[in-house]
């Protein structure tokens, strides 16, 4: 914009916008807390390489003063690619002055929840990506399907826990059915936000199950919801959270700018089932 100011020492505003932001991002998304965080150092490139070790197998015993043959280690790379996502508003001092809520607050509040809303469906957005599969589109999950998926991940040595990651309309046939049925494993299960704790929903066949409707859907009738490993997925994370002002004097208000740089990428393709289902309340 034309005749704008610029400035960076207006701590007393973003200070607690960021506050704010980072607390209610940290509370409000279940994704990053249950798949491998990788931290990105300054300078360190755009592209973060996950090196992957696949499992190895001993065929036979060995008998004695016998020698070992030699087993080539060999690894293969997973690319998790930063990218960008920012949320801006105009905050005039009318409304910063003498509005009856803390503006402030609420700015930092609704910054948070995007960023953290952002993460997750960045995530629940490779559930597709899968190769294996049950269910389809607009089938209604039932309890097998969930045993279908243990049985699939542990037949492939998958090493656990187990995470089920669902749309809330989607698990509602489960939960209906089978109210009485979850274990609530308290003494295992991690709980490291809120939204973990009130998404959390049980165990059932070996898995800890969540609802989230941050889950991608695929239509209004059709969404995929996806049980993995913790290695199956990853999440890069540059800057969690950065937030910006820019006056413009004209206007007499403040451009508040809050933006994230991360990636996401499968790591283990075989450590996730993805599971289609109905995504409407039957």
């Amino acid at each position: 914009m034309a005749n704008e100011s610029t400035t960076t020492t207006l701590n007393d505003l973003i200070a607690p916008i960021v506050q704010e932001a980072m607390f209610v991002a940290s509370e409000t998304a279940i994704m990053p807390g249950l798949v491998k965080v990788f931290n990105v150092p300054a300078n360190a490139g755009k592209v973060l390489q996950v090196p992957l070790y696949s499992t190895q197998t001993i065929a036979s015993d060995a008998g004695e003063a016998s020698d070992l043959s030699n087993t080539a280690v060999s690894t293969d790379v997973a690319n998790i690619t930063l990218t960008e996502a920012g949320i801006m508003t105009t905050l005039t001092d009318m409304a910063r002055n003498h509005s009856m809520s803390n503006v402030v607050a609420d700015l930092g509040k609704l910054f948070g929840e995007a960023i953290a809303k952002r993460h997750d469906r960045a995530l629940t957005g490779l559930f597709s990506s899968f190769t294996a599969s049950i269910g389809a589109a607009q089938d209604e999950i039932e309890v097998k399907d969930l045993f279908e998926a243990y049985a699939t991940l542990k037949a492939a040595a998958v090493p656990g826990p187990y995470f089920g990651v669902f749309s809330p309309k989607a698990i509602y046939n489960v939960k209906k059915n089978l109210t009485n049925s979850f274990v609530n494993p308290t003494n295992s299960l991690t709980v490291t936000n809120q939204a973990m704790s009130e998404g959390y929903i049980g165990r059932i066949a070996g898995i800890d199950i969540y609802e989230s409707s941050n889950v991608v859907q695929l239509s209004d009738t059709s969404v995929v919801n996806a049980v993995f490993s913790r290695d199956a997925l990853g999440i890069a994370i540059a800057q969690q959270l950065n937030v910006e002002t820019q006056r413009d004097a004209s206007l007499r208000a403040e451009e508040v700018v809050a933006s994230t740089r991360y990636g996401v990428n499968i790591l283990h393709n075989s450590y996730g089932v993805k599971i289609l289902g109905d995504n409407q309340i039957n």
